[in-house]
């Protein structure tokens, strides 16, 4: 015999709360590992002395003072990074656009100058880079503001890699629709703005949080021109000052922790809307 409507809808019901419950109990088992995890992070750097079948374990004692002194000025250094990090990330969306473009571009200047940028950016690290443009341009006459610096190396580099995401996005939209655009009387402009843009994003945007986020901490290779005072520059100078660089660099990696969990919450919940958006 066949089930009837009504016990099919009560089955899937039933099977739905015990997916529910599972989906709880391991939220719940992820919370009780990340504190426990925090909890041995935390007593790693107590300065207890624990007693343990007879062996003593000294933990890593901290100046609680120099926490509490220095923590806020080395806070202050969160906007700089948040505000170099933003500034980079659209100007590398916008390299990044220009170098995909290029490169499925069938108009040899184009295509050689993206393959060109992308080849040269990519072929040389990202301090180098940095110190290029703080240190080798003002021999041409060429100066550039602190931050202004920071931003275009950050920017350059990020841009070149992201070239392939926004390429491989631009790719994924089928080239059927494409070709109906063109059947309607739209030119390549207009496809590519009311066609293919809008569901390229749906697959771009999300790596863009990965990105950003990757730059929120390489945006700390900028403090080693000592002209851009983020957090990592900040900490470096209390810690040489007062002779402890241990806590100067472990409040530095709390407060880009921090960050990186926020924006990640943040990149998380874009995912779930645009994943949402790709299944409706």
């Amino acid at each position: 015999m066949k089930p009837n409507d009504a016990e099919t809808c009560e089955l899937g019901q039933q099977v739905e709360l015990i997916r529910q419950q599972q989906e709880r109990e391991f939220q719940i088992g992820v919370y009780v590992s990340w504190a426990v995890l925090f909890f041995f992070l935390i007593l790693a750097f107590s300065g207890l002395k624990i007693n343990l079948f007879g062996f003593e374990i000294k933990t890593i004692a901290l100046d609680l003072g120099f926490i509490t002194r220095s923590g806020p000025n080395i806070a202050e250094g969160i906007v700089v990074t948040i505000i170099l990090s933003t500034a980079s990330i659209v100007l590398a969306c916008l390299l990044a656009l220009m170098g995909a473009l290029g490169r499925l571009s069938r108009f040899p200047p184009a295509y050689a100058t993206s393959t060109f940028y992308i080849s040269l950016v990519r072929g040389t690290p990202l301090l180098l880079q940095i110190f290029f443009l703080f240190f080798a341009l003002p021999q041409i006459g060429i100066r550039l503001g602190p931050m202004t610096a920071g931003i275009l190396a950050l920017g350059l580099n990020y841009g070149a890699y992201m070239a392939e995401i926004f390429r491989a996005g631009i790719q994924s939209v089928d080239i059927g629709q494409q070709e109906a655009a063109y059947a309607l009387g739209m030119t390549r402009n207009q496809m590519m703005h009311r066609v293919v843009f809008p569901q390229a994003l749906r697959l771009i945007i999300p790596p863009i949080g990965n990105q950003f986020i990757a730059m929120q901490k390489d945006s700390a290779l900028v403090s080693t021109v000592g002209f851009v005072h983020e957090i990592l520059w900040r900490a470096e100078k209390h810690g040489r000052r007062d002779a402890r660089h241990l806590e100067a660099l472990l409040i530095a990696a709390t407060f880009y922790w921090i960050l990186t969990i926020i924006f990640s919450a943040c990149q998380s919940k874009i995912e779930d809307r645009f994943s949402k958006g790709v299944r409706e």
